[in-house]
């Protein structure tokens, strides 16, 4: 952001030398940016008396939006037409606006800089690259929660799911997502959705539409030696032959999901979500007969609604891969009405970062899940080792629980910053690539009443080490980290996106 100020109290400080000599003649002056002078020279140019002068926002002049609707762009900007903001906040502004619409995630590219004047009049100008929208591409993924999980199965390709998704970003150019999968393989699965954030005309209320349905031919069913254990099972699990013969390799799992949302965005960094989803989620006899406590009342079938109310806060630099700033939500859900399904969850996280040196930084992420009561089927423990919530270097386990605290401390260091050139396309004329070097250490907590076997519950956990991130075009991170637990154990460990 320094660097950046520069250039604009520079292009800023040139544009009132030049309204001295031309205050009295009409037109609009164009001027380019040089970033060649300090910020220090800059202030000794101009007076206290300037830098407080007020500036008037004339018009905001956008180019590159062929897709995006021009209004969706002026949403995320601090400022508008007809504001007054002095030389400081111009410039802080346009920092601003330039991380919003980057944060939007409609963009390659963004660039906010001032066009010209005319008096104290200012005109703005807003350049940007939009990204490709539309991904019609075939799908191909192991149905294990990591590469890990993946290799102690042996790599094996009937454990794959394969079919295709179509992903349509900014389907109409208002930051709307459209969504419908096609997958087939291990377990199958067809989901529609569609994301609309900006339905009315103040961009303030939006809502969602989810159905999905999907089957499964193995099913998770419980937990030993904090690894999963599925069915068909493996050679770990002993099983009478009347349970045998109840299994005869039809569907395991059946699941149906119903949701309705509506957001709610009053400023540019608060959101409030509000979700209504019916759920229906049915197991073959085998399931309840190897774990009758997978559901409560070692039930088959289990049909609820459930309904959350999230709020989200984000004020970081770059939203796929955070340095500065803090970002964070809060959510709260009522699963179920009775017995069959009765449950309360809260969920917190937030992540805080500083630049501590020109190209390093440090950062600090918590995590805390709450299921309440405490007494829940295995449906309602998964914790550690699903989706975003996990321990790096605990990897390989899963760590089931009612409740859980996780916290993760980063430093990082960017250690090299370039870009490919592409000469087709103008829109994508380069890729970017940053490297960053790290040294992480992670520490958690798992609460587990009801199955307290596992070695990792009910225990602090530990974790520690080092790695390198490469961050790319369409927010990919790959993560390179080796890492050490508690347990003595150690490894290499590969991911594909950012954690938080």
């Amino acid at each position: 952001m320094y660097n950046k100020g520069k250039k604009y109290y520079l292009a800023i400080t040139v544009c009132l030398l030049l309204q001295m000599l031309l205050y009295a003649q009409p037109g609009t002056v164009e001027m380019p940016y040089d970033n060649t002078a300090s910020l220090e020279q800059i202030m000794a140019q101009t007076d206290t008396s300037t830098r407080q002068s007020l500036f008037i926002i004339s018009e905001i002049f956008i180019t590159g939006d062929r897709k995006t609707k021009s209004y969706i762009i002026e949403r995320e900007i601090p400022f508008k037409r007809g504001d007054s903001l002095n030389l400081t906040a111009l410039v802080n502004k346009f920092d601003m606006a330039r991380r919003q619409l980057m944060n939007t995630r409609l963009f390659n590219d963004v660039t906010v800089s001032l066009k010209g004047f005319k008096g104290y009049l200012v005109d703005i100008q807003v350049d940007v690259k939009e990204r490709w929208y539309l991904f019609p591409i075939p799908y191909i993924k192991p149905v294990d929660r990591n590469l890990a999980e993946w290799a102690k199965q042996g790599y094996g390709l009937q454990r794959v799911n394969y079919g295709a998704k179509l992903s349509f970003h900014n389907f109409t150019g208002r930051n709307d997502k459209l969504k419908l999968w096609f997958i087939t393989g291990y377990t199958r699965q067809i989901q529609f959705s569609y994301e609309q954030p900006n339905a009315d005309k103040s961009l303030k209320h939006g809502y969602g539409i989810n159905v999905s349905y999907a089957t499964a031919k193995e099913i998770n069913h419980q937990t030993e030696n904090n690894e999963q254990q599925f069915i068909p099972f493996d050679n770990s699990i002993t099983i009478s032959d009347l349970t045998r013969s109840l299994f005869k390799g039809q569907i395991l799992n059946e699941q149906v999901n119903v949701a309705v949302s509506y957001s709610y965005r009053p400023a540019i960094r608060t959101r409030h979500l509000v979700r209504l989803s019916y759920n229906k989620n049915r197991i073959d006899d085998v399931v309840a007969v190897i774990n009758p406590k997978y559901f409560n009342n070692g039930k088959l079938n289990l049909s609820y609604p459930e309904l959350s109310y999230a709020i989200e806060y984000n004020n970081i630099d770059f939203i796929a891969y955070p340095l500065k700033g803090f970002i964070g939500d809060v959510s709260i859900a009522r699963k179920g009405i009775n017995a069959d399904m009765n449950m309360w969850q809260l969920n917190a996280k937030g992540l805080k970062g500083w630049q501590l040196a020109r190209k390093s930084y440090f950062g600090i992420q918590g995590n805390l899940v709450v299921k309440l009561p405490f007494d829940q089927p295995y449906y309602n423990h998964r914790l550690f080792g699903y989706g975003d919530l996990y321990l790096r270097g605990l990897e390989n386990y899963v760590i089931d629980g009612v409740a859980a605290v996780m916290i993760r401390n980063t430093f990082r260091s960017q250690i090299a910053k370039f870009n490919l050139p592409i000469m087709f396309s103008k829109s994508h004329d380069h890729i970017p690539f940053r490297m960053f070097l790290k040294a992480y250490g992670d520490m958690g907590y798992s609460h587990n009443a009801n199955f307290p076997q596992n070695s990792l519950v009910n225990r602090m956990l530990y974790t520690a080490g080092a790695g390198i991130d490469i961050v790319t075009l369409y927010d990919v991170a790959f993560r390179f980290e080796y890492s050490f637990n508690q347990l003595g154990q150690k490894g290499l460990f590969l991911h594909f996106k950012n954690d938080f």
